[in-house]
């Protein structure tokens, strides 16, 4: 075998495993789910569940909902005056994002790279659609970092050595985090973003075909690079101030989904303090495992640690992360629906 054979090989092998990882992530990710129930009594977490209600889990969808309708707001004030799309189809397409981001066996980014794509079909340029994926990927990233430092100081506020020593790893985690963001931010407003977009042509070119007419030219001139720099423009300080607003407050009422669970479960004296600390973290610990979907198995660990802390039993933490998946199916599978519509009207358009 020729050395260019041997290369051509293992790119194609170490393809083919990236490919795999969302898969071998979701089954890693059911295995640990199975495991946490079955270690602990199986009977407690489906009565802690039960007594949530219909009601309970009602709400707690509901609050969801809010939460990624306002995420589409804060995607749709990142392209105010850039996009010929009206703001009720970022939040449409906010939700299709959610839905294969937590129903399918995808990396956490597979819905966004779906969203821009639909997002084409309202005559935003691939590159525009692409460069809007990146930079409100990098404002939701960035934002629920500093959510997540939000609950590691006030962890340092409890007199405990495991809650000492969870909030320094989170802290010192989250300085690593903060590098990595300040440099994804830098490539993008810097030229080194051309390296970046290199490796996004293709993408670029496939969303920009879907805003061509059949049979005609398709796509836009510009390059993933200048659409970033029209997002980040200086000039546009408010409508990026604005999401950013939006997103801490989505990342801060999903502390609301724990309290009605709690509530409803008749766990007292839980302050909001408290349920601030168990979302921030076990969302930065589901965050960090953004290979396994949904962070499958992940979440539920984070609330067994987290609720630990505050003196909740892991049957109940286990239920409460149960509670917080109920959203992802109510909310998920009609957007799965909306995005298989939208495709299947799509093509039949482009057919005729």
């Amino acid at each position: 075998m020729t050395a260019g054979t041997s290369g051509r090989a293992d790119g194609g092998l170490g393809r083919a495993l990236i490919r795999r990882l969302p898969l071998v992530g979701t089954a890693l990710g059911l295995v640990l789910a199975l495991w946490l129930v079955a270690t602990n009594d199986v009977g407690a977490v489906a009565a802690a569940f039960g007594r949530i209600g219909l009601t309970g889990l009602a709400a707690v969808v509901l609050v969801r909902a809010v939460i990624v309708f306002l995420c589409g707001l804060a995607w749709a004030r990142l392209l105010s005056g850039l996009s010929p799309a009206e703001t009720g189809i970022f939040v449409v397409l906010r939700y299709v994002r959610e839905g294969i981001n937590v129903l399918l066996p995808v990396a956490s980014v597979g819905g966004d790279v779906v969203g821009g794509r639909l997002l084409t079909f309202w005559g935003v340029t691939g590159a525009l659609a692409a460069a809007s994926i990146l930079a409100d990927l990098l404002i939701q990233a960035g934002t629920q970092a500093v959510f997540a430092l939000v609950g590691a100081l006030l962890l340092t506020r409890l007199d405990s050595p495991p809650a000492t020593a969870l909030a320094e790893w989170m802290l010192h985690a989250l300085a690593i985090a903060a590098l990595a963001l300040a440099a994804f931010f830098a490539i993008q407003r810097s030229g080194a973003a051309r390296f970046i977009e290199r490796h996004l042509a293709g993408l670029a070119r496939r969303f920009a075909r879907e805003t061509a007419p059949s049979g005609g030219p398709a796509g836009s001139a510009a390059s993933v690079q200048d659409a970033l720099d029209s997002v980040w423009g200086w000039r546009r300080w408010s409508p990026i101030a604005q999401g950013i607003g939006l997103h801490l407050v989505a990342w801060g009422l999903g502390a609301a989904e724990i309290w009605i669970a709690l509530a409803c479960i008749g766990i007292e004296g839980v302050t909001i303090a408290e349920v601030l600390v168990i979302e921030a973290l076990a969302q930065a610990v589901k965050s960090a495992a953004f290979p396994i979907p949904s962070g499958l198995g992940v979440q539920e660990s984070g609330f067994v640690v987290v609720g630990a802390l505050f003196g909740i039993d892991a049957g109940t933490a286990l239920a409460v992360s149960l509670a917080k998946r109920v959203p992802d199916v109510v909310l998920g599978l009609p957007s799965l629906l909306v995005w298989q519509s939208l495709e299947a009207r799509r093509s039949a358009g482009l057919a005729r």
